[in-house]
């Protein structure tokens, strides 16, 4: 089955024990890290300073709670040598943690930019890191974010990637909203490389503009976007991505998680 967890850029004020109390009060799976309160930067974090780890993964594991994902902010185009100084920092520490999976992008925006993007380079760079990943035993997934949100060029990127530790981290909006893609031709052109989705709802404007709303209130197909996944038997996380962090217009995480979690848990559990 489908699990749930939420991402801590829906809740930038909360310190650890409050993320720790509401994941596990609304009998969420797991809880993705993008920063906690004013640390964006997950390895800074003094709950998971080396000395502080053993203790924090007990106490998740007694809560039936783990962390699935670590989620970087480091892109692979037009950047230098930043990029995978941070991912690597990231990889080391969900090593130390026990988590899976990594997040980079291709594009900094979620929105594809308006000049041409340079495939090959985010290609060469994603294939380098993957490899360098690989030791250490964490995968790292590409979002489909920017150009990577049209799933055909993904599925290019992924089938030309040497490494096998690689895979796609799906956020369901952006197809949608940037490509026009149904959940039907996502699925069928990346599903085989889907190791972790971000679920967020939201409507479009008629200027193409996209304003986030509370799940289930926008006009995104998250319903079948959640059954293509099922004919995948994808069992991993459908994280939610509360982007509270760079839109405090936002409803508070609060409302928000325990919204979700009730939404959601009417889809996977039917």
């Amino acid at each position: 089955m489908m699990k749930l967890s939420f991402s801590t850029l829906g809740c930038p004020d909360w310190t650890f024990p409050e993320i720790f109390a509401v994941a596990s009060d609304l009998h969420y799976d797991g809880i993705e890290i993008r920063g906690i309160a004013d640390e964006i930067y997950a390895p800074r974090v003094t709950a998971f300073k080396k000395e502080n780890i053993p203790a924090l993964k007990a106490k998740l594991n007694s809560a039936g709670l783990s962390i699935p994902i670590l989620t970087t902010g480091a892109y692979l185009v037009g950047t230098g040598h930043e990029a995978e100084d941070e991912v690597m920092d990231y990889v080391m520490l969900a090593q130390a943690l026990g988590v899976p999976y990594v997040r980079v992008l291709g594009e900094m925006t979620p929105e594809p930019s308006a000049s041409d993007v340079d495939i090959d380079e985010i290609r060469r760079r994603y294939e380098a890191l993957c490899r360098a990943a690989e030791p250490y035993g964490v995968t790292l997934l590409i979002e489909t974010n920017g150009c990577l949100a049209n799933s055909s060029t993904m599925r290019k990127l992924m089938e030309n990637v040497d490494a096998q530790n690689k895979g796609v981290l799906w956020d369901l909006n952006h197809p949608v909203r940037f490509y026009g893609e149904t959940p039907y031709e996502t699925a069928e052109n990346i599903g085989r490389y889907i190791k972790h989705v971000h679920v967020k709802d939201s409507v479009a404007g008629d200027d193409g503009s996209i304003k986030y709303v509370l799940t289930g209130f926008g006009s995104l197909p998250i319903t079948e976007c959640i059954n293509e996944l099922d004919k995948l038997g994808y069992e991993g996380f459908l994280s939610y991505e509360w982007v509270k962090r760079w839109a405090r217009d936002l409803a508070d995480p609060a409302i928000a998680f325990y919204q979700y979690v009730e939404y959601m848990k009417g889809i996977i559990n039917k």
